[in-house]
């Protein structure tokens, strides 16, 4: 048997939490332990919760590649610097923070969050490489005897 909301602690607790704020605003609520016998049902409301998903996975799909193209032209000017690449990470990170909020409630693996995953991970591996660039333009332009950090 599958749960509409999955029985995982930070879920319980995330719920409970509400509840309380809830109840001290004046307002009631409850937390209900639901069982669907409807196979077709439970199918039904599976493919609503991924369908959801799937359109937030199909949003980090769409914005990833301005990232990885931003990347590109940065390499094709020469501009390949240390502060680019802190730029980038940043930019990097709050995919991985959106990925991360996502797959918090993609309850039952909707069929986009692995493409998602891996066109992050894809362009951490460009970002890495654009490091490097950057690592080896800065070494190149360092005054002779200086070293670089």
């Amino acid at each position: 048997m599958t749960d509409l909301l999955p029985e995982r602690e930070q879920t319980v607790r995330q719920v409970r939490r509400l509840l309380d704020r809830v109840r001290r605003q004046g307002g009631t609520g409850r937390l209900l332990h639901l069982a669907l016998t409807e196979q077709a049902e439970r199918r039904q409301i599976i493919a609503e919760f991924n369908a959801a998903r799937d359109a937030e996975y199909a949003e980090v799909l769409e914005r990833l590649p301005a990232l990885r193209e931003e990347l590109a032209r940065e390499r094709e000017r020469g501009r390949a610097t240390y502060a680019e690449v802190e730029e980038s990470e940043a930019d990097l990170e709050r995919f991985r923070s959106w990925m991360a909020k996502i797959a918090a409630r993609d309850y039952f693996a909707a069929p986009a969050g692995a493409p998602a995953r891996a066109a992050v991970e894809d362009a951490a591996a460009d970002l890495a490489a654009f490091e490097r660039a950057a690592l080896a333009a800065d070494t190149a332009t360092a005054p002779a005897g200086e070293e670089t950090a």
